[in-house]
């Protein structure tokens, strides 16, 4: 399984796992990020489905996104009860990944999706979500279980495109340095670079004796801003991952 598809596929059918699993009366518990319940980010999950299924809509049509769209989105999810909220997520995943299939081989070769200043093709479109989504999902699992971790297919298709994400979330600490990250379950070598105003990650060419050896799943958090003490793999350098906090604080 290595396609975005049938990453994301797997990601929604795990979402669906986790809530499973649930009590209703968790659904106003905290999730990960405290300021908001199990059920905001279900919310947050189920309108940026709805959006997302709307974008491939109007993309493939040639048609442009009207401009109070989104807003309308989310003021509607904002507006149901965290039971609503939950439910009517799942739903709104399923349906995205529906509309998935039905794109064909010939819409997906002329995808083109405008996001900010980037701009994606089908398969970047799909990883842009995985991304959103298999965080999210953590987000939701670690309440309850605090050793959850980031299914190791997503988080190794994560981190083949996450180079553009450090480049906007990362903030220079004030050293200008290299280091040399192996990653593990999947395996990788990758240069981090602190710049005086910007950052970088790039697969490297040579690998070099590491700096940092951590899995996967664990480096896609820290980027996330999701990789605190707590939840931090045995055998991590702490001390250089403390570091690293600062220059991805989370977003």
């Amino acid at each position: 399984m290595s396609d975005p598809q049938s990453v994301l596929e797997a990601s929604v059918s795990h979402l669906r796992e986790v809530v499973a699993a649930l009590d209703p009366q968790q659904y106003t518990a905290k999730a990960y990020p405290t300021e908001w319940s199990i059920a905001d980010v279900m919310s947050h999950l189920g309108s940026g489905a709805v959006i997302m299924r709307h974008s491939i809509d109007t993309t493939i049509a040639g048609t442009a996104v009207a401009d109070d769209f989104n807003q309308s989105v989310w003021d509607e999810w904002n507006a149901k009860l965290p039971a609503a909220q939950v439910a009517d997520a799942l739903v709104a995943d399923q349906a995205l990944m529906e509309r998935v299939a039905l794109v064909s081989a010939s819409e997906r070769e002329s995808f083109q999706l405008s996001v900010g200043p980037m701009s994606l093709g089908f398969d970047g479109a799909l990883g842009l979500r995985l991304g959103e989504h298999a965080l999210h999902t953590w987000d939701i699992e670690v309440a309850a279980d605090p050793n959850a971790t980031v299914p190791a297919d997503a988080a190794g298709l994560i981190v083949g495109t996450i180079s553009m994400l450090v480049g906007f979330v990362g903030r220079p600490d004030g050293v200008e340095r290299d280091i040399s990250i192996h990653t593990t379950d999947p395996a990788g070598d990758f240069v981090l670079t602190l710049g005086a105003e910007s950052v970088s990650l790039a697969t490297a060419t040579s690998p070099a004796v590491a700096d940092l050896t951590i899995p996967t799943e664990a480096l896609v958090r820290l980027v996330y801003g999701r990789l605190d003490p707590a939840h931090t793999p045995a055998g991590v350098d702490e001390a250089l991952v403390a570091t690293l906090r600062t220059v991805f604080p989370g977003f």
